[in-house]
């Protein structure tokens, strides 16, 4: 009876150690299902915009050509401080000539550098626009027949006009006239479409 009972003891023992092993068998290692059942994380696909072309990068510095888009005698009429050397030109019959297409430069006296010489000659505005005669020996005097920027202007050179006398322009941009008069260059590169415009302070003399 005894080995009866062990051995049913026994029974019961090597069943419960093969369900615990097979308990055991089905277990899923952790880690292994942590790796299997893990849903890789997809960052979530950014739209790029267009790269938008750049602009091209301009040298404050780098030297640039103004085109002009009116003649020399329509920019002396536009500018407020040429207003006597535009009714001197239309008074002479000069303002035609600067309306051509022919290359000119035009050393141009402002309305401030035509005081000395209304008061050296003693005369009006109105009086000195009535003196035609006078007008058309001075105005061609200031007017060279071709294009000379500030950059090309030949320095220390006698520079024939168109009234076919001569003047000389300095390194300091200072212009003597025949009479040994001088006149300062106070603003260079007024481009026009036949030409360029240089203004002065003083009104040149021919003699």
């Amino acid at each position: 009876m005894l080995k009866k009972n062990l051995l049913s003891i026994a029974v019961v023992t090597a069943a419960m150690s093969l369900a615990a092993c097979n308990d055991t068998e089905t277990v899923a290692d952790p880690a292994a299902t942590d790796a299997t059942t893990e849903e890789a994380v997809v960052e979530p696909a950014v739209g790029t915009a267009p790269v938008a072309e750049a602009d091209p990068v301009v040298d404050p510095m780098a030297e640039t050509d103004t085109v002009g888009t009116q003649t020399i005698a329509e920019l002396a009429a536009g500018n407020e401080n040429l207003t006597i050397l535009t009714a001197a030109l239309q008074a002479a019959g000069l303002d035609t000539m600067l309306m051509e297409d022919t290359k000119y430069t035009v050393f141009a006296p402002t309305d401030d550098a035509f005081a000395p010489v209304l008061e050296k000659l003693g005369v009006t505005k109105e009086e000195l626009l009535a003196n035609t005669e006078l007008l058309k020996k001075v105005l061609p005097y200031h007017v060279v027949a071709m294009e000379v920027k500030a950059a090309d202007i030949p320095y220390g050179t006698d520079i024939e006009t168109a009234n076919g006398a001569t003047i000389s322009i300095s390194d300091a941009n200072v212009i003597t006239d025949a009479t040994g008069g001088t006149a300062n260059i106070t603003g260079t590169d007024i481009m026009a479409t036949n030409g360029v415009v240089h203004t002065i302070d003083a009104v040149l003399m021919p003699e």
